[in-house]
């Protein structure tokens, strides 16, 4: 006997920035999670199952109004000398709020080094 395939191949590799995408896009415009599952010919339940595993990996945020932005690091800024500790206090920056994968929230001063906002994050994340 022989086996043919009719119809589509239903298997599909999508990526983490399509799955956001994805999952992102319920509720522009009123769109509902039938809507959106149906626009990108997929289950609802697999919109839930990507909104799960996207929050497991920290690409989405567990609170809906949390609103994620790119963030860009200058090669310049990240190699510049330090600004000493009596300007910054003097200036006193407003400071930045991160909201972790586990719920944790970190808040800390622009200047911080990218390499310390690292080392930072990890101690938090696996405290």
């Amino acid at each position: 006997m022989r086996g043919d395939i009719l119809g589509l191949e239903r298997r599909r590799r999508w990526g983490d920035d399509e799955k956001l995408g994805i999952v992102l896009s319920v509720g522009v415009g009123g769109a509902t999670v039938t809507q959106v599952a149906q626009r990108h010919d997929v289950t609802r339940q697999q919109i839930y199952a990507w909104r799960h595993e996207l929050k497991r990996k920290g690409l989405l945020s567990p609170l809906p109004e949390v609103l994620f932005l790119p963030v860009e690091l200058d090669r310049q800024t990240e190699l510049a000398e330090p600004v000493p500790i009596a300007d910054t206090a003097a200036r006193r920056p407003a400071q930045v709020e991160l909201q972790l994968a586990n719920g944790r929230c970190l808040r800390f001063d622009p200047a911080l080094d990218a390499m310390t906002l690292k080392q930072v994050i990890r101690a938090v994340e696996g405290a």
